[in-house]
């Protein structure tokens, strides 16, 4: 459990989401901003839906639905996970492995992966749900394992990066992240290719590194620690660094946006910014959901601000995702909003889900998969 106390870990979590922990009438005065209202200018609609399992408790916002062509892959905190048809959402198979899931779901190359509290990952076969291999890490996995087919990368929550064999799920190599004193509950999800596993770490550095042997090939610092306090010195990376074409996007928590070279981690641009969650890409534009909840958009190229959406003010609002030409964000009362790309203003709303949704939507193709508190899923497009 780190180097720090479960106390000041617990103190950080609460303060981090914006809880207040010690009542009173000065706290009360801080509540989550009232929805506005706006004329609808587009309707989303439910494609389908299914359940997945119980809610996620304390892991929404790990546990997260992945996909290849053919089916979604989704898993709940008891350890089940359940394949779907990726067009109407029937159920192609579920596994109930009774492990307490932690980190997940990961897809590469075949394999659908998860991790647990015990620091087991577990690799099924994508097509029938049957497990190949368990593999055995550090400590807990709150983040997807990725593969190429190769290796699996995982990271735990005492920051060390693990490389499993894919076949096998031996250990091949791993490296430490050199976890500071106090930081986020989360890990960065790794970005793995045939030639680099990309990762961030809470030192607010992102590596990368040779899949077959854990060399390093570059490492770069996207913020620098500030202030006095531990808290105030937190900057982790907790979301996926995101890739396009030759540009890697990644952003820390109180700290920085940046646009990184692919082949050298050569810093191209920088904004201030402070999310733990993975910025998303549309319209060459990158977005942001950053810590009390505000929306922004960049300009892929320059990083120039081009928007803020500040009206959903701590509703716990997911990562942005893209849909149909629009910037999706969920909250915590399971309103799914749609933002105008152009201006960040609000074109669309529907409530999907009464639990509230905190795990990372999915984008695929037209269509946006959600998946909510209570273990249910859905997809969903604009007509």
């Amino acid at each position: 459990m780190r180097n720090s106390s479960l106390i000041v870990m617990l103190l950080a979590s609460m303060l981090i989401g914006g809880c207040s922990i010690f009542g009173g009438d000065d706290d009360a005065a801080i509540t989550p901003a009232e929805l506005v209202k706006f004329k609808q200018q587009v309707t989303i609609k439910r494609e389908w839906s299914a359940k997945v399992g119980s809610g996620n408790q304390d892991f929404r916002n790990s546990l997260r639905p992945t996909a290849d062509t053919e089916r979604v892959y989704a898993a709940d905190h008891e350890g089940t996970v359940t394949a779907l048809n990726i067009s109407n959402g029937k159920k192609v198979w579920k596994v109930e492995l009774d492990v307490q899931v932690s980190g997940g779901v990961g897809y590469g190359a075949g394999l659908v992966m998860i991790g647990t509290i015990e620091g087991k990952v577990y690799a099924l076969e994508a097509d029938t749900g049957a497990v190949l291999w368990i593999g055995q890490v550090s400590s807990e996995v709150v983040s997807s394992p990725k593969s190429n087919g190769e290796i699996v990368a995982v990271q735990t929550i005492d920051d060390r990066l693990f490389a499993l064999d894919a076949n096998t799920g031996d250990e091949i190599w791993q490296h430490d992240g050199d976890a500071p004193i106090l930081s986020v509950r989360g890990t960065s999800e790794s970005l793995v290719t045939d030639t680099m596993v990309l990762t961030g770490f809470d030192t607010g550095k992102l590596g990368a590194f040779n899949p077959d042997n854990g060399s390093l090939i570059w490492e770069s610092r996207l913020a620098v620690p500030k202030g006095r306090t531990e808290l105030e010195r937190m900057v982790d990376i907790d979301g996926e660094p995101l890739l396009v074409g030759d540009v890697i996007y990644a952003v820390t928590y109180q700290g920085r946006l940046g646009a990184l070279s692919r082949g050298t981690g050569r810093s191209l641009w920088f904004q201030d910014s402070s999310s733990h969650h993975a910025p998303a890409f549309s319209l060459d534009q990158v977005y942001v959901t950053e810590d009390e909840d505000a929306v922004r958009a960049f300009k892929a190229g320059s990083g120039q601000p081009v928007w803020t959406n500040d009206q959903l003010f701590l509703r716990q609002v997911t990562g942005p995702a893209k849909l149909a030409g629009t910037v999706a964000v969920a909250d915590s009362e399971g309103y799914l909003h749609l933002l105008d790309p152009v201006d960040g203003s609000f074109i669309g709303r529907k409530k999907v889900n009464g639990s509230g949704v905190s795990a990372p939507m999915l984008s695929i193709g037209g269509s946006l998969i959600v998946q909510a508190n209570d273990g249910s899923i859905a997809a969903y497009g604009i007509k």
